[in-house]
């Protein structure tokens, strides 16, 4: 069989040992699984990610991937960042230059597990406004719940947003609704 011809499994399975093994050429397996592992974002996604567990980079190597990558090659490495054990000074400017953009995908994978550990509440908070305002789904909020419960500058952040779409004559998202509700549940110890 070609590599041309390989299924999607068979070559992914050949690319995780190259970066298992510390090949240099683990990095092209990174960029060419776009290709490799048919149009289905979530099987590029997985692939990226397993790739980038296997290889495990370190914290220059990563920043790299990301600064250097497409969007789907960024989104990948926001989604492996809970697995590569890089310290909140190594993958928290990944997460926030993934929370400048306007790019939802993006944005769904910053607010992952990594940023509900790392985040510090101002930001964290920051998060949650911008996946509101750009209609990203609170359910990409990891940790959503234990977050906001008794965040009392949570809600009134969003007690002015609701109020500001109000007076514009705009609808208030349910997302915010929700989240609104969580910051009345108790803190949990």
């Amino acid at each position: 069989m070609t590599r041309t011809q390989m299924t999607p499994a068979v070559w992914l399975d050949g690319a995780l040992d190259v970066a298992r093994r510390g090949v240099p050429a683990w990095e092209l397996r990174f960029a060419e699984a776009g290709r490799r592992c048919g149009p289905a974002t979530a099987a590029v996604d997985t692939a990226r990610v397993r790739l980038l567990t296997a290889a495990r980079p370190d914290a220059a190597t990563t920043a790299r991937l990301y600064r250097q990558g497409t969007a789907a090659e960024r989104r990948a490495v926001l989604l492996a960042l809970p697995d590569l054990g890089l310290a909140a000074a190594d993958g928290l400017p990944l997460v926030e230059d993934a929370l400048r953009t306007n790019d939802t995908t993006l944005i769904a994978a910053a607010v992952g597990p990594y940023a509900a550990e790392h985040l510090d509440p101002h930001a964290w908070r920051h998060a949650v406004l911008k996946c509101l305002f750009t209609q990203v789904p609170v359910t990409a909020v990891a940790g959503l719940a234990r977050r906001a419960a008794g965040d009392a500058e949570l809600a009134r952040m969003l007690d002015g947003q609701a109020a500001e779409r109000t007076a514009a004559g705009r609808p208030v998202p349910e997302d915010l609704h929700h989240v609104r509700a969580l910051t009345r549940e108790a803190a949990q110890a």
